[in-house]
């Protein structure tokens, strides 16, 4: 995975504009797609910033340099940029939104109708990054304001998400939709990638994402199958309302695919996992993981083990947690192996 840039590039601050333009990349086909078109088209895009929430799908690890090349070749610097957690109070630290939810036992707030995990892992990295760059830092001095583009299409989905930002003000950004201003929908975006001779890139999503559709849980590698029940089996003390990730059942009226409100009774369902494993995870991994929480929570913040360690050692013994008794080296800092597994992607891990 790349890291994140210690230092934002210092860019040129053109006396004709005082507005520098940033892109909001999420490394899906519309984004993609809108970036493609502004640098072809030799309109300005100072900077790409793409928040990386540790929990991304391993094909959108593996595009991201790909497309960091392109861009660079043509003058356009991609910046990854991070959440960082700071205040850990007695819990193992962790990096990414998937530690984040395994580490309170919860789920993303998508499942239960918010929004704040994209506020939290990609909204506030992004403003935190510009908040430092010197063409913002001067234009807003100015009382100017910072030209953020966003990647909305005109299909459907995307007309209610524009709808719902629609006579939105910011007092340091002034926002931009390209491919609206192009009355593009999403084959348009895919047919400009295709155009420039790019691959395309999946949906960017984490791979336990709320709004995940039914057939994308079939495109899944296992490792990562097991971490969804996994993170289902350790909210599910906490949850009242919801039954899962889903939140609950689709019935399949209007042509909707029917589905539980659970990933993890969906996973059973179709065999993506055989049900004994499924079983064996729900009943020991959470109980474990909590276990395993308690027994480093009195170690100082220095010295104390992180939560991917855990998921690591979740990942190398595929869940199966009977044979591995309480595993006392893990707690002080064992170096894991690989995952044995052999459809262990070598992105899975967050």
């Amino acid at each position: 995975m790349i890291e994140m840039t210690a230092r934002p590039p210092q860019l040129d601050f053109f006396a004709d504009n005082n507005s520098p333009v940033m892109a909001a990349l999420g490394l899906g086909v519309d984004s993609v797609a809108m970036l493609i078109e502004m640098v072809e088209r030799g309109e300005r895009v100072d900077v790409a910033l793409f928040a990386d929430t540790g929990s991304e799908r391993p094909q959108t690890y593996q595009y991201l340099p790909v497309f960091k090349q392109w861009l660079e070749e043509r003058g356009v610097p991609l910046i990854v940029v991070k959440y960082q957690p700071k205040n850990y109070k007695n819990f193992p630290p962790y990096r990414t939104l998937e530690e984040n939810c395994l580490t309170n036992g919860t789920l993303p707030s998508k499942t239960f109708g918010y929004g704040s995990c994209s506020q939290k892992w990609k909204i506030q990295p992004q403003d935190q990054w510009a908040d430092n760059w010197e063409p913002a830092r001067r234009c807003w001095a100015a009382g100017g304001k910072v030209i953020k583009l966003i990647g909305y299409d005109c299909s459907p989905a995307d007309q209610k998400r524009y709808r719902e930002r629609e006579g939105f003000t910011d007092n340091k950004y002034e926002y931009r939709y390209p491919l609206r201003e192009w009355n593009w929908k999403r084959e348009d975006c895919i047919q400009r990638i295709r155009n420039a001779g790019l691959p395309v890139p999946i949906k960017s999503a984490c791979f336990f994402c709320p709004v995940t559709k039914a057939h994308e849980l079939h495109e899944l590698e296992k490792p990562l199958l097991r971490r969804i029940v996994l993170m289902e089996a350790r909210a599910k003390p906490r949850l009242k309302a919801v039954d899962g990730l889903w939140r609950t059942p689709v019935k399949g009226c209007r042509g909707a695919t029917p589905r539980p409100g659970s990933m993890t009774e969906y996973i059973v369902d179709k065999g993506l996992l055989p049900e004994d494993e499924v079983r064996m995870i729900v009943e020991l991994a959470p109980e474990h993981l909590m276990s395993w929480q308690a027994s480093v929570a009195d170690i100082d913040i220095s010295e104390r083990p992180e939560m991917r360690r855990w998921i690591e050692f979740f990942d190398m013994t595929s869940g199966d947690l009977m044979r591995t008794g309480s595993t006392p080296s893990l707690y002080v800092g064992m170096e894991v192996p690989s995952a044995a597994n052999e459809d262990t992607p070598p992105a899975a891990a967050a």
